[in-house]
């Protein structure tokens, strides 16, 4: 097929050159613009494995519950070790 395009070309092997190199980049180009925006919602690597939401709580935790208007938001859990307690 290379071959066969090469052959076809007119002109010596650096004009040959230059336009294989414009074909090439013209190709690629149109699949770019045009063809791989196309097929992109049908590849399967735009599927996620994740769900959205919220966290889930575990089993026998309290249910998340984010803090009111002007509230400060809760602590995150962490326990601090330091002696004199300040982080």
């Amino acid at each position: 097929m290379y071959g066969l395009i090469w052959r076809i070309l007119p002109g010596p092997w650096v004009s040959k050159l230059i336009m294989a190199l414009g074909l090439l980049v013209g190709a690629a180009t149109l699949l770019w613009m045009f063809a791989f925006p196309a097929i992109s919602p049908h590849m399967p690597f735009n599927d996620g494995a994740v769900e959205g939401g919220g966290p889930v709580p575990a089993e026998g935790d309290a249910p998340v519950e984010e803090p009111a208007e002007g509230e400060a938001p809760a602590e995150d859990g962490l326990v601090d070790d330091t002696a004199d307690g300040q982080g």
